[in-house]
């Protein structure tokens, strides 16, 4: 379907509102890391760069907003590699602080605790208007919004307590956990477009990859 036909007055709206989404993802994530850099702050600039991926996710599910089912798995592939390189990242820090035996500070802990909780609220504030959305993908966005905002607010709590609790072994379960579902996420993908990749392209747009967490 061409997109003139697909875009409705409620498709272009719901653009610009994923739009702004990313502005503002990106905007804190800059601020953050060039304070994260002016201080020497390795926790904080690691929490700036975890935004990139959120971006990433969103970029790429707007991309193939009713393109086919194709250029759909496509993105579902682009989906999973941002997911592999947010585990590599997630071990690559995990190796290092086991390492050196770093810990956040408290204000740091808090700092990213209440960021990702207060992301998730702003996302779904900027979407709540399509909550009865007429398109069954405008819907589903809302809707994974939504339910990622409660999930991301207890995993934001959780890792406040891990990061400040005395022993680090909870940090570090807590990263393992992570990892686990970035790459069962990764592989979950990969799996479906491999089963998906030669069915005929229905061509209605309607299916398309999610927006999802990249483990925050």
């Amino acid at each position: 379907m061409a997109d003139g036909a697909f875009l409705t007055g409620e498709s272009r709206r719901y653009r610009r509102r994923v739009l702004l989404i990313v502005v503002l993802i990106g905007g804190l994530a800059t601020a953050q890391a060039g304070y994260a850099l002016a201080i020497a702050n390795r926790f904080l600039f690691k929490d700036a760069v975890d935004w990139i991926y959120d971006i990433l996710l969103w970029l790429i599910a707007l991309a193939v907003f009713g393109r086919g089912r194709r250029a759909e798995d496509l993105a579902a592939l682009g989906v999973g590699l941002v997911m592999l390189v947010a585990a590599g990242h997630t071990a690559w820090e995990l190796w290092d602080k086991i390492a050196t035996g770093r810990r956040a500070e408290l204000w740091v802990a808090g700092w990213s605790s209440g960021a990702a909780i207060a992301v998730g609220i702003l996302v779904v504030g900027l979407l709540l208007r399509f909550r009865h959305a007429r398109n069954p993908l405008i819907l589903a966005t809302w809707l994974s919004s939504r339910n990622a905002m409660i999930s991301t607010t207890a995993y934001a709590l959780a890792g406040f307590f891990a990061r400040t609790a005395p022993s680090q072994n909870w940090e570090i379960l807590l990263d393992l956990f992570a990892i686990a579902l970035n790459l069962q996420a990764a592989a979950s993908v990969a799996l479906a477009v491999r089963r998906d990749w030669g069915r005929p392209d229905a061509g209605d747009g309607q299916a398309a990859p999610g927006v999802a967490s990249s483990g925050r």
